[in-house]
């Protein structure tokens, strides 16, 4: 009898599977800017939009984690799930308005591969995501979500690097190195989210 007066909310799962399924959209959308980039604006909306409905999925979450006596896991990992998806969206979204603020005329092949990798490592998250509610054989995804991130950061480090080895105007050095290193961020996020679910899945081991 008190077990069905303790309020249990079972919809966490679902928000979390829909915030990892926005941040692969924000990803998508970053992706294809690379290799349509005459459709800047709208990516640039369209990535917006994405963000401002991750700010209402994570608004939700934290809604439920308010007022639900009875969590999946541990609160704080709710919490820390919760703002590392919605940190995936927020560096996309700042890495497409860097390229609409600097007025950077075209992408590079490095850009592309850059968005490529986040764009996997998304896949990965959603797929990750979705195996919480049983804890089992997630280990494989975390493992390629680091791996992809070296991959970006191997990118990243030969992008700058060959800034500095041409004849690169000045400034353009100085935006395209911000621009790497955005990419390098939005690889560092998408490892943050395996990180927590590896740590989640250790305490429920």
């Amino acid at each position: 009898m008190l077990r069905r007066l303790i309020p249990r909310e079972e919809g966490f799962y679902e928000l979390f599977e829909q915030s990892a399924a926005n941040a692969l959209d924000a990803a998508r959308a970053l992706s294809e800017l690379m290799t349509d980039y005459q459709a800047l604006e709208a990516a640039s909306l369209r990535v917006r939009d994405l963000e401002h409905k991750g700010d209402e999925l994570s608004h939700e979450l934290g809604s439920r984690l308010a007022t639900t006596f009875v969590t999946p896991f541990d609160r704080d990992d709710i919490r820390a799930l919760i703002n590392a998806l919605d940190d995936v969206v927020d560096v996309i979204e700042k890495t497409v308005d860097t390229f609409v603020l600097y007025r950077i005329a075209k992408p590079t092949g490095e850009a592309l591969q850059l968005a490529s990798i986040i764009v996997q490592q998304c896949e990965v998250i959603v797929t990750a995501v979705g195996k919480l509610r049983s804890y089992k054989e997630l280990q494989p995804d975390w493992v390629e979500i680091h791996r992809l991130e070296s991959e970006g950061d191997r990118v990243s480090r030969e992008a700058i690097a060959s800034l500095f080895a041409g004849s690169m105007d000045a400034v353009d050095i100085i935006k395209w190195k911000d621009v790497y290193e955005l990419f390098e961020g939005g690889c560092d996020r998408c490892e943050d989210v395996a990180d927590i679910i590896e740590q989640i899945v250790a305490k429920h081991a």
